[in-house]
């Protein structure tokens, strides 16, 4: 074992050099079909009137409310697709469809039930009022507007927008590449029987999932061997291609905790350990074109508590997102809560409601390897650093995973 020679940072301090140093990526132009998830890379404007044309909001005769209480001729039928060009005179009527467009002439729309029909003349009520029962030019958009804006993320309704203002293509933030990989002679992969002081190779697998539901393209690369050499072989050759690079294990301070001295070789190590349990051992770097490194620790828990601390954000701020962090809300202990001296720490809970409130309880031990702990938890619940803990019934701040 030998001394870290960084500092203690606070996880709050951490948080924000990691953003600090990430930037927003490029844009790419994708078809619509490509573009659920997505970032919206520039603002959205209309190029014309939504509706373009007025259109029958029901079924019924386009008519002139100063034909009102009057029996009209039915001179032809306007349906959605199929217009009736002829204009509508006084003492005339048109049949019309809803999303039929509404003919010169006519200023409202007379529903069928309200008429009485009789061959191909119609009666119509008394009053009528004019524009009644259809959508009229820029009801919706008026040309010029805006749609969307910058940073929005694209979903059904903003993606049919997009597609009803005839935009076929959209510019999108590029999603991040991120290679993940894990580190240790002591790891195994999953489906091969671990030897004598060997452990199979969970992290990869866990960090994987949380990459793909964050919204990067993620690049699985296995498991890297105690090895200088070697590790700077695969971390170099896959730079080439990615992003984000994001190891497990081998940043603590042993004589086989490699991934420090590498990402100091490659470049600057800003962030080396952190005031957080768990993860102290937590690791950020920036290298050459702007890629980030980010060294998570071997422990299973700790790896995943750090990747939602750290990584996460700065992967929804690469992503050109404006909203980086997962919602937080304040819920109360249902249970006493021990805390660290030195350390902020993040606890496993489970929510449930309670009247208008919801209450936290433990997902039991939270031992960092006891990745159990993290299976259906709800929220991590942050405990500030101090001697007395947490009692009881006390309101704290939780980062909400899901809600029940």
């Amino acid at each position: 074992m030998r001394a870290s020679t960084y500092p203690l940072v606070d996880a709050e301090e951490a948080a924000a050099i990691v953003l600090d140093h990430t930037p927003v990526l490029d844009f790419e132009h994708r078809t619509l079909d490509a573009c659920a998830g997505r970032v919206l890379a520039e603002d959205l404007m209309a190029p014309s009137a939504l509706p373009a044309f007025p259109s029958s909001a029901v079924d019924g005769y386009a008519v002139r409310a100063a034909d009102a209480g009057r029996t009209l001729r039915v001179i032809g039928e306007s349906a959605a697709g199929l217009p009736f060009m002829q204009p509508v005179a006084p003492g005339t009527a048109a049949r019309i469809l809803t999303g039929g467009m509404v003919p010169q002439g006519a200023d409202c729309v007379v529903m069928f039930e309200d008429v009485h029909l009789d061959g191909d003349m119609v009666t119509v009520p008394s009053p009528l009022g004019p524009g009644a029962n259809f959508h009229k030019v820029g009801d919706d958009l008026r040309a010029g507007d805006r749609v969307l804006s910058a940073g929005t993320q694209l979903g059904a309704a903003e993606i049919g927008i997009a597609a009803a203002i005839g935009r076929a293509l959209l510019p999108v933030r590029r999603r991040p590449r991120v290679a993940v990989m894990s580190t240790g002679d002591e790891l195994v992969e999953v489906g091969k029987t671990p030897g004598p002081g060997q452990i199979i190779d969970s992290n990869r697998w866990a960090l994987f999932a949380a990459l793909q539901e964050a919204g990067a393209e993620a690049h699985n690369v296995g498991i890297a061997p105690d090895d200088p050499a070697e590790l700077r072989r695969l971390v170099t050759d896959m730079l080439d291609q990615a992003d984000v690079l994001v190891t497990s294990g081998g940043v603590s301070v042993g004589t086989h905790d490699l991934v420090k001295p590498l990402l100091e070789s490659l470049g600057t190590v800003h962030v080396g350990r952190v005031k957080l349990k768990p993860g102290k051992p937590f690791t950020f770097a920036t290298l050459a074109q702007g890629k980030l490194a980010f060294g998570l620790p071997g422990f299973p828990v700790s790896s995943l508590v750090t990747f939602e601390v750290f990584v996460r954000p700065a992967l929804r701020k690469l992503q050109g997102f404006t909203k980086l962090q997962r919602p937080t809300l304040p819920v109360r202990l249902g249970y006493d809560a021990r805390a660290t001296a030195d350390r902020t720490e993040y606890q496993r809970v489970t929510l449930a409601r309670d009247g208008g409130e919801l209450v936290a309880q433990t997902t039991g031990s939270q031992s960092s390897s006891r990745l159990l702990s993290l299976v259906g938890a709800q929220a991590l619940v942050r405990i500030a650093p101090g001697d007395q803990g947490v009692k009881a019934g006390t309101v704290v701040e939780a980062m909400i995973l899901s809600l029940p």
